[in-house]
Order: structure tokens, then C-alpha cells, then sequence
């Protein structure tokens, strides 16, 4: 397939590139960014991504240099539409709706536009942390407004690949993990031990769904190849990975690194004080079922080495 794919440069963007590529697919990506302001691990990002597919700089979705690049590159069988405004998305005063402009700008046009090209799908990510989705404590409300612009831009991106007559698929993404990552919990327990120092784990008791980057994008490959053979108007996919306190992940995780890298991998487990967001929201469907000859140990060595000195 031909795939038009936004948020490449994202830690699970990544990952989906260069599934999507191992699997033969030609995928294009327009960047919302300039390239060569890219720092830290975004940069490792682009620059191990750039000699799989075509990355195209400062194309912001729906402006109009990404309309004349739709234009101009089909056809294209499938759009995964990936980028999301994430600026400041842990803050309170995260604009939802600003956010969702911009996820959706231009949308009706792109739409057309790509249809008449011979676009088969659309395929959009979602996170387990929007209102309405996964499983957990009720009501599931979003964590935040970050979460409720993800919901939101769903909703857009429902009416106008129903009103262009194009199936839509909505992937569900969990805690995803591996290397690349972005500096969250798992990044920030692996540098903690790699410099001898002991990490405190200071929600131990929120259970989530942490999930092995690869297999994530195993799943979504799979996916995007069902939404561009199936005529349905309307599917979704909730891959889920390690459901378990956020304790018992970081001890697997210390269990994990500790065999292969010769670490102590010791743990703080403080008493949670805060419990600001639900105790439980988790995925529902099992990734590993659903790809045959996934091997988790190669997961956990892949995950291992790139956290290794000598890696």
C-alpha cells in the first residue's frame, strides 16, 4: 500500500513507520516541524526513519502544502492520521478545543481530495485516556484535556469519513514502552538504574495497560491493512499489553533488565498519595494473540541493549 502518515516522529509514529515499512508498505510523512530543529531522542527518531520513508518537513495536516503534497504524490490507499496537538497536553489548561481544530483542520477537503485519489481508509489513533474508552472505574471520563481534544477529534473525523463515504478505523493506544521512548516512567526507571541510583515509584496503585512498542506496532500494522481491505464504515482496535499495578510492572520491569544487564534494577514503592486520576483504565484485547510469533524475549533484550552502556 500507499500511506499517507502524520506523527512520525512520535515515540509510537515511530514505531508504526517502521512496521508499516518492514511489512512493504511505501509511507510517506508529512512533518509538522523543521527537521533540523529536532533535538534529543526525536532526532534519533528522524534520523533512523529517514532511510525507510520519505519525510517531508513543515506540512502542518490540512494546511495547504500538505493538500498540494496529497495532490501532487497519489494515490494513496490509506491515510493514518497519528499527529495530535501535544503541546503543554499535561497542563489543566490544555486547549481541547484548539487542539481539536488543529488535529481536524482542513479535514472535509483532505478527505475529498484523498477519495478522489483512491483512498480506501482512514485510520486514526485514539488513547486509552480519552472519555469513553478502554476498560476501568466509571464513568470513564478523560484524564485530562488532552484527552478530551483526542475524543473530540474522533468525533469530527467519524462525520466526515461518513459524509466522504471512507471506512474508518480507530486504534486505541495503551502505555506504550521500548526504545526510543520519550522520558516517562519506564525511561526514567532504566536511567535511574543505569547511574546506580534507586527510582521511587510513587503510584504504585493506578493499574494500567503498559505495552511493548513493537508489538503495539505489530497490532496497528495489522489493523491498517484490515481498515484498507474491509468495507466496513466503522472498526476499532484496543490492543492490550501488561494489565497490572503500576508496581507490579515496574518490578517486572526491574526483573526484566536485572537478568540481562547485570543491575541491581532496586525500587522505591512509596505509599500513593495522589489518585487524581482513575485507578483503573486498561485495553481490552490481548496484542500478543493477535500476532503470531511475537517473541516478548526479544522484546525485553531489544528494550535492554538500548538502555545499555554499551548499546
Amino acid at each position: 500500500m500507499k500511506i499517507l502518515f502524520t506523527g512520525a516522529s512520535s515515540f509510537t509514529g515511530f514505531w508504526f513507520v517502521n512496521t508499516l515499512a518492514a511489512h512493504g508498505h511505501e509511507v510517506v510523512c508529512p512533518l509538522r516541524g523543521d527537521i533540523a530543529r529536532y533535538e534529543g531522542v526525536r532526532k534519533w527518531r528522524a534520523a533512523a526513519l529517514k532511510p525507510i520513508c520519505r519525510l517531508i518537513p513543515e506540512m502542518p495536516f490540512g494546511s495547504d502544502p500538505f493538500l498540494e503534497l496529497a495532490r501532487e504524490n497519489g494515490p494513496w490507499d490509506l491515510l493514518c492520521h497519528h499527529a495530535a496537538e501535544m503541546t503543554n497536553y499535561r497542563s489543566p489548561d490544555f486547549d481541547a478545543l484548539r487542539a481539536a481544530q488543529n488535529n481536524t483542520l482542513g479535514l472535509r477537503t483532505v478527505l475529498g481530495s484523498l477519495k478522489d485519489l483512491g483512498l480506501k481508509g482512514v485510520v486514526l489513533t485514539g488513547t486509552v485516556f480519552e472519555n469513553d474508552e478502554g476498560a476501568g472505574d466509571g464513568p470513564l471520563r478523560a484524564f485530562s484535556p488532552y484527552g478530551v481534544s483526542k475524543a473530540l477529534t474522533y468525533q469530527v473525523f467519524r462525520y466526515y469519513c461518513h459524509e466522504a463515504v471512507l471506512p474508518l478505523g480507530k486504534f486505541i493506544i495503551p502505555n506504550p514502552f521500548g526504545p526510543f521512548e520519550e522520558p516517562r516512567f519506564t525511561a526514567y526507571l532504566m536511567q535511574s538504574w543505569r547511574e546506580g541510583k534507586t527510582p521511587s515509584v510513587r503510584t504504585p496503585d493506578y493499574v494500567r495497560d503498559n505495552i511493548h512498542a513493537d508489538l503495539l506496532a505489530a497490532v496497528y500494522a495489522r489493523f491498517s491493512a484490515r481498515v484498507a481491505e474491509s468495507k466496513s464504515v466503522l472498526q476499532r482496535a484496543n490492543p492490550s499489553g501488561y494489565i497490572e499495578s503500576q508496581g507490579a510492572f515496574a518490578q517486572r520491569v526491574a526483573r526484566e533488565v536485572g537478568k540481562r544487564l547485570g543491575w541491581a534494577c532496586e525500587l522505591e514503592v512509596l505509599p500513593q498519595q495522589d489518585f487524581s486520576e482513575p485507578l483503573r483504565r486498561v485495553n481490552r484485547e490481548p496484542a500478543s494473540a493477535q500476532i503470531p510469533g511475537w517473541d516478548e524475549a526479544r522484546a525485553w533484550d531489544d528494550f535492554a541493549a538500548y538502555y545499555s552502556p554499551v548499546g
